[in-house]
């Protein structure tokens, strides 16, 4: 496993981070796949207020109080995700949130702490302040934002500056081999293919520690989805993905890491999942491995180089 730091956290973040979106009960079944992450070196986990109703965080944190490991695992938590009614990204959500958290994962705090949407409406410096203050008091070590745009990003970080207080420390946005020609929904954010050249600059530029998400790009590096076969979705999250990545451009990135892949003796997923590794950017990858055969798969795949030309023939075919 390799890991990375963050600053105003004091210990290593594992370049894997285990999603945890699945985890709606305390069951056997569901230890063992957190146990079996655990000791493949993964020590980050990600949650969020959000999933399963409250769910998940009760099921982690039942598992957090009987393995005894809180000291060494790092929590991303998410809150101030939008409702059907409004949008939460104010003061009193991310605190309420914060303190709902907090009780569901029989925590006194969360490692990193990262706005789940954004509202460019509501102005940085009341966010900037919220979460000084729940750092100020312990309850959290680091925060971000999660599809956050990079300028929206800079200008908090900016107002932090001018006014002595902590910036956001990390950003999760949507990074695949694949670029998405229609969000999956209003206010995803995607730092792939060329509409994300500049804020990949810009992270590349600051060193921004990124924890994207959808390495497969919404399965579409399953190995499922054919030129041929696209009519046959008709599940929600399967026609979501044709909306958003069946385009010739994504077809011709699939073929290349197809064949990359097999030369590697690797799966598809794993070839996706090494591509997002491998740029030049400051990544740890979010993976919803649901099996323990998936975590050692995963942690084979970060272990893998893809060199400069490999990674620009994926991308561009030159």
């Amino acid at each position: 496993m390799r890991y990375g730091q963050i600053p105003g956290l004091d210990k290593p973040v594992s370049r894997l981070v285990q999603g945890t979106v699945t985890i709606e009960a305390a069951t056997p079944e569901n230890f063992r796949l957190l146990d079996a992450a655990f000791a493949a070196g993964i020590n980050a986990f990600d949650t969020a207020h959000v999933y399963g109703v409250g769910k998940v965080e009760r099921a982690f944190g039942q598992w957090l109080e009987r393995s005894g490991l809180r000291g060494e695992v790092v929590i991303l938590g998410k809150g101030a995700h939008h409702n059907g009614d409004r949008k939460r990204v104010t003061p009193f959500d991310i605190t309420a949130d914060l303190h709902d958290s907090l009780a569901r994962l029989q925590t006194d705090y969360i490692d990193l702490y990262v706005l789940h949407r954004d509202d460019p409406e509501v102005p940085v410096d009341e966010i900037v302040d919220v979460l000084n203050q729940h750092q100020d008091a312990g309850l959290i070590r680091a925060f971000g934002g999660s599809n956050w745009s990079y300028e929206r990003i800079e200008t908090a970080n900016q107002y932090a500056a001018q006014n002595d207080l902590t910036p956001f420390a990390l950003s999760s946005p949507n990074f695949s081999l694949a670029e998405q020609i229609k969000p999956p929904w209003e206010g995803c954010v995607s730092i792939s293919g060329p509409q994300g050249t500049a804020a990949r600059a810009y992270y590349r530029e600051q060193q921004t520690p990124l924890f994207t998400w959808s390495s497969l790009a919404g399965g579409f590096f399953s190995g499922r989805f054919r030129r041929d076969n696209l009519d046959s979705f008709t599940d929600y999250f399967g026609k979501l993905c044709v909306d958003c990545y069946a385009t010739p451009a994504n077809f011709e990135r699939l073929d290349r890491a197809e064949r990359l892949a097999e030369q590697r003796g690797l799966s598809l997923p794993q070839l996706a999942l090494a591509y997002v590794l491998n740029v030049d950017l400051n990544i740890h990858a979010l993976v919803g491995s649901s099996t323990p055969a998936e975590v050692r798969a995963n942690v084979e795949a970060l272990d893998l180089e893809l060199s400069p030309e490999e990674l620009r023939w994926l991308e561009h075919g030159t």
